[in-house]
């Protein structure tokens, strides 16, 4: 008699469906389930992007991965090879889910609305005879045992991962990444909702930097470049329990650009308020507010001192802040460290300590920085491991 081959995906997000739905298409004679603790299915899919799903990028600015994976780029260079972001592109489009891309060359369905890529999912799922468990959830590998494979995809572990029931393999430890930052400075929180298009912020005395959009809240400041420099010192930021010095250089322009064009305003303008001028096109209310931070908002142009012009030029390239914690609210959707990538094979995914047992997603140590970016290593991930299964089908390997 003939063994049919099982699959069980632990996890039911996007990793699991992307690896459960491209199995079964390289593998129909597969018995695929998936396996969701939850009774909710694709949460994360379902939110990201702010309900429309920022679903990849097109990689276009991107010179050198680390740039966009923290942890986990030269796995990525070498498993997009096989799957890349062109793929995944064409892999929605095959699958009834035309995309677009915007300036920023970040990747949305054309709906702009994340159900289409849920509905397509399911679709599929239910299309191919994918079995789907909810509110089942797996507390050991051996319980498992009548399937031939296991793919692991439960997305970010615990911060406490001692007790759970992957701490046998090697866990890189979890920490938050992509969370905005606190700033316990009541002027700015009145700028709540001001948007600076680029702008760069820093943490002193490291190299981690990065520039982008700004956004002011009523906590302190958010947006991509914020939402970048945490992905980039999630493990420095952990272990300084979230407080640390924060520079803004607010036009991402050296002190001698600044210096030029408030000289420039002075000559033009000599007989204006400095607040009625607005430098490299600030928003009106942030430059008031770094006008008043060094006490010449009721000054002319022509009144600026040789000391005013060095607190102003200061305030444009290298303002000072305090991040006294994350977010008040759990607002992080990405977890830094996971499963250790030395634990498993380069190229398929697997194990390297118990055979057949494979690992995609977040659950592995490999984490993006907003733009797209941690789908596309879902997608990367989850293929390469469907990929590998489907080549081993025909092996006749023992069960677990």
């Amino acid at each position: 008699m003939t063994h049919t081959l099982k699959t069980a995906i632990v996890g039911g997000g996007a990793a699991g469906f992307f690896l459960a739905i491209n199995l079964r298409e390289m593998c129909p004679e597969m018995q695929v389930t998936i396996m969701e603790r939850s009774g909710h299915l694709l949460q994360k899919v379902r939110v990201s992007g702010g309900g429309r799903c920022n679903c990849s990028n097109t990689f276009e600015d991107v010179s050198d991965l680390s740039a966009v994976y923290p942890r986990g780029h030269r796995l990525m260079k070498r498993l997009m090879k096989g799957f890349s972001q062109r793929d995944a592109f064409a892999w929605f489009e095959s699958h009834g889910v035309p995309l677009t891309v915007q300036p920023d060359h970040c990747v949305f369905p054309e709906s702009q609305d994340s159900q289409t890529i849920i509905d397509c999912f399911m679709h599929y799922a239910h299309r191919l005879g994918i079995t789907i468990s909810t509110s089942q959830g797996v507390d050991s590998l051996e319980t498992l045992g009548d399937y031939d494979y296991i793919a692991v995809t439960v997305g970010g572990l615990p911060r406490d991962v001692s007790s759970h029931w992957l701490s046998s393999h090697p866990i890189e430890p979890p920490v938050p990444s992509l969370f905005t930052f606190s700033v316990d400075d009541n002027a700015l929180h009145d700028l709540m909702g001001t948007v600076v298009e680029t702008a760069t912020a820093l943490i002193p005395g490291t190299r981690f930097r990065a520039s982008g959009p700004l956004l002011i809240t009523h906590w302190g400041m958010s947006g991509p470049s914020i939402l970048k420099l945490s992905s980039y010192a999630a493990r420095y930021l952990a272990e300084k329990g979230y407080k640390a010095p924060l520079a803004i250089n607010w036009i991402s322009a050296p002190e001698d650009d600044a210096r030029r064009e408030l000289t420039s305003l002075a000559g033009t303008f000599p007989q204006k308020f400095i607040t009625s001028v607005r430098p490299f096109g600030l928003p009106s209310r942030l430059w008031n507010y770094i006008a008043t931070r060094c006490a010449v908002d009721q000054k002319h142009m022509s009144e600026l001192s040789k000391k005013d012009f060095n607190r102003l030029v200061a305030a444009l390239t290298s303002d000072s802040y305090e991040i006294a914690s994350r977010a008040p609210f759990k607002d992080e959707f990405v977890t830094c460290g996971g499963i250790s990538l030395a634990s498993v094979n380069s190229s398929t995914l697997e194990s390297r300590l118990r055979p057949r047992l494979y690992f995609a997603g977040e659950v592995l140590d490999i984490d993006g920085i907003t733009g797209g970016f941690n789908f596309q290593a879902a997608w990367t991930t989850s293929y390469t491991v469907a990929r590998s299964i489907a080549d081993s089908c025909g092996l006749g390997l023992n069960k677990i």
